[in-house]
Order: C-alpha cells, then structure tokens, then sequence
C-alpha cells in the first residue's frame, strides 16, 4: 500500500494506493516546510491524516509539496511523518516533480505549473533534469494567475481599462488604491490576492484587452522559461493548474505562435500521480 500526497499551503490531497485501486482520498491543512517546522506539521498530520487512515499502515509515501526544495525543508516533512509511520519508506519531493510525473509519465518532456503562481522544468520520464527558475510572485511567474491578476489591477490603477470594464471591476470587487497597496505590500501572500481576480479576466476573456494580457502573461511564459530548454519544441509541453486548464483555448495560440507541441493540460496533478505510482507498481510486480 502506497500513501501519496499532493501538499500547498492551503490543503494536502492523500490518496490511498495499491497497485490498482484508489482505497482511501482524505484532505487535510497544507503546510510548507519553508514556514513551518516539523513538529508543527506532525500535529496537523496527528490529528487530521492518522485517524481517517483507520490502521491502515503505508510501505511506501511519496510526499509532493510546495517549499520543499532543500533537504533541510524535506527533512521537516520526513521527521513528521517518520514518527507517525516508522516502517514506511518516505521520499519527499518538490511539486514540480508532481507537475511532472503527473502530466508526462514516464515519458520525457517539458513540465509546466500554471495556477497562482507557475514554474516550469525539463524532465527526462524520472526526474527534472533543469528548471529556470520561477522567481516568484515579485519578479516573475508569468502565466500565473497571479501574474494576470497584476496585469489587469495595474491598468485599472492606472486608467488604461474600457470605461465598461473598469466600472465592472469596480463594482465585482469594491476596489480603491488602498485596498490593493494593503493586499499586495502588507499582506503574508500577495500573490493568492492578484490570483483572485483571474476569474474575472475568464469571463471577459473574449473582450479584447483582457484578451491581450492572457495573451502577454503566457507568452512571456514561453519566452522567458519553455523555450529555453534542451530539445524545444520537438518534446510536448505538458501543463497542471486551474489557470493552464480554464485558459486553455489561449494558451493553446499562444503555444501555436510560439511552435510547441501541447501535451497534456490537466487541472490536478492526482490522478497523474495515482497513475504513474501504479505503473511503477506493476512494472516491479
């Protein structure tokens, strides 16, 4: 029996696995190990994840999840799960990684996240061979949310939207200039902030200047980071996050102007995961 997970911030997905059935889906709080320390998570896990396993007891768990991209911050995530499984073999990984083994299996090709935030990879059917990186919400992740959010909360403080546009904006979410400083200098996440307004830009998606900076934020993705990498475009460019996959008719022009070949565009990574983990499975029975 496998126990994988799929952790951010905000909520951890558990799936339950043998070689080929899903026994158990429990949700729990996220947590990042960039922020948090090991005897933290143990209690979220203690008290959310142990009692719905009902004595189920793991062989194997892959743990995928935001911030853990040092051994020090894997080592806060393994220290909380040795102690609540002691027998289990624990490999802790970035979710990039999930991303990746999520959208292109076993087979090799380009990796991207394109959610609140985005990051993109090479990956070679096992494991990321190179990543440009993101940057993060101050400096980069174009074709994020996030990063759209920006695009359109800055021609909105700066007068550049359609009167009608403008008005509905206004109006959807009561915005001033103040509001917007607070949410993006002083709040803990800013980027979740601009986010929120991506779902906006999908319903006016067919106006032309929201049409514009869909456009612009997954084009600078594929200048700035896809196209960069070994072996572009003969290798699918593959995608996991509600923004690759509610925006998908866009990012596919923008992928066409650019001459990649789109792979798959998924919205989770769990059931890729669930899949690539049985297959591995199956290849050891």
């Amino acid at each position: 029996m496998i126990l994988l997970a799929d952790s951010g911030a905000t909520k951890t997905d558990w799936r339950v696995i043998d070689i080929d059935r899903e026994l158990e889906q429990i949700t729990t709080l996220g947590f990042n190990p960039m922020y948090q320390e090991s005897e933290e998570i143990y209690q979220v896990l203690h008290e959310s994840l142990l009692p719905n396993l009902l004595n189920k007891a793991p062989s194997e768990i892959h743990y995928y999840g935001a911030g853990c991209s040092t051994p020090d911050r894997n080592k806060r995530v393994a220290d909380a799960l040795s102690r609540l499984f002691p027998e289990a073999s624990i490999y802790i990984e970035h979710d990039l990684l999930a991303a990746a083994r999520a959208a292109c299996g076993q087979e090799a090709g380009i990796a991207c996240i394109a959610g609140t935030g985005s990051n993109t990879c090479l990956y070679d059917g096992t494991d990321v061979i190179d990543n440009i990186p993101s940057l993060g919400f101050l400096l980069g992740d174009e074709g994020s949310g996030a990063y759209m959010g920006k695009l359109l909360i800055r021609a909105y403080l700066y007068r550049e939207l359609p009167d009608e546009l403008a008005k509905s904006l206004k109006n959807r979410f009561n915005l001033t200039k103040d509001i917007v400083l607070n949410e993006v200098y002083s709040a803990q996440v800013p980027s979740r902030y601009m986010a929120t307004f991506a779902k906006f830009m999908h319903e006016k998606r067919k106006n032309p200047v929201i049409h514009a900076m869909i456009y612009e934020s997954f084009a600078l993705l594929f200048e700035r980071h896809i196209s960069k990498y070994d072996g572009y475009p003969t290798l699918p460019v593959n995608f996991v996050g509600s923004v690759a996959y509610h925006f998908s008719d866009e990012l596919k022009q923008v992928a066409k102007k650019y001459g990649a070949k789109i792979g798959k565009i998924i919205s989770s990574p769990s059931e890729g995961l669930i899949q690539y983990h049985q297959d591995l499975l199956k290849q050891k029975a």
